[in-house]
């Protein structure tokens, strides 16, 4: 499964991160977007995003 592009995630889409600290264990986080992070259109690890509550990780997947 490849992960999202920059142009599929958009501020208040509810998505599941990787935070930096959880990477070896891949453990994903569930949050809303307040800011994009990432300016390029993609990313091999997911664009970098910032959460509502101040967390900051990498999108793995959308939740539908």
């Amino acid at each position: 499964m490849a992960v999202p592009t920059r142009s599929e995630i958009s501020l208040g889409t509810e998505v599941n991160v990787v935070l930096k600290q959880d990477q070896r264990s891949g453990t994903l986080t569930n949050g809303i977007v307040s800011r994009l992070l990432t300016k390029s259109p993609n990313h091999p690890h997911g664009i970098k995003v910032q959460l509502e509550d101040g967390q900051v990780g990498r999108v793995k997947e959308i939740v539908a």
